[in-house]
């Protein structure tokens, strides 16, 4: 038995971040109702085992892109503001949709937007903690996503610049002992495996060092390590929080249910304590390959 993936199974306090190539059909860009029901399901089946549960969502921008019919022209016109008006819209939309799949299973659900501020001001940080504290007190589901419609920083110079990074912050915020990133590829590879057969998948990473975020910061594939530069800095601020962190296929959602039992999904990057606990097992900046 992994005792490093059978520790999963005790996590008490779990932030989901899912992206929006997870939620939208790739041919329309609209809504995927079925994978949506499913990440309901999951994430209140892990109340139900008493455990709190985070979503950070994507998605708020594509769903105000489609229901305002915006043209790429559009876009180009006025990027920043249009991309704002398009959150407005799509923010709406995208917790109409996820409130009503939670109900459907008696979970409340609450809509907290936030900025960089929230998370780097020690009074904005210290009311926002509170405000999770209480909302887990109350059984209630936080949906997590960017102010976008205000946050020109975010959108134009990347402060938080994409979710990978906002949900490293939220699991610090809230004490989550785990993070799990949905995204569109399965975990970190050791080169693009479309490109190179010889490429390895990186199974468990223990410390994070520099070798590992040259390899990322030089990939150009999603399916390899392309993409993988914010999520090692998403690994960082986690990990160095105490959460360990999974980066999973979110093509298929029941994949969360497996990690959440231990199984082999996944890259799993252990977190500070872990390392020192483990490190018989696993030593610092060594990976585990398939």
């Amino acid at each position: 038995m992994d005792t490093r993936r059978n520790m999963l199974k005790k996590k008490r306090r779990v932030v989901i971040k899912i992206g929006s190539s997870s939620l939208q059909h790739t041919e329309t860009g609209d809504m995927d109702y079925i994978r949506l029901e499913v990440l309901v399901r999951e994430l209140c089946n892990l109340k139900n085992q008493g455990k709190d549960v985070v979503l950070v969502s994507s998605g708020a921008i594509a769903q105000g892109k489609k229901a305002v019919h915006l043209t790429p022209e559009q876009l180009q016109e006025h990027p920043i503001a249009v991309k704002q008006a398009c959150a407005a819209v799509g923010q709406g939309k995208l917790m109409m949709i996820y409130e009503k799949l939670f109900n459907e299973y008696g979970q409340l659900t609450a809509q907290v937007l936030l900025t960089k501020e929230s998370v780097t001001n020690a009074k904005c940080r210290k009311n926002a903690k509170q405000t999770f504290d209480e909302l887990f007190k109350m059984q209630v589901v936080p949906i997590v996503n960017e102010n976008d419609a205000i946050s020109v920083d975010e959108l134009s110079y990347g402060n938080f610049g994409d979710n990978d990074t906002l949900a490293a912050y939220v699991s610090r915020l809230v004490d989550a002992d785990l993070l799990i990133l949905m995204s569109d590829i399965d975990g970190l590879y050791t080169d693009d495996p479309r490109k190179n057969p010889n490429a390895r998948f990186i199974h468990t990473v223990g410390k994070i060092g520099r070798s590992l975020e040259n390899m990322a910061k030089g990939a150009s594939s999603d399916c390899g390590t392309g993409g993988m530069a914010t999520k090692i800095k998403a690994a960082k601020i986690a990990t160095a929080a105490g959460a360990d962190m999974i980066i999973a296929n979110g093509d298929n959602i029941y994949s969360i249910n497996d990690v959440m039992n231990g199984k082999k999904v996944g890259t799993l990057f252990l977190s500070e304590q872990h390392q020192k606990e483990m490190s018989e097992e696993v030593a610092p900046e060594r990976a585990e390959f398939r």
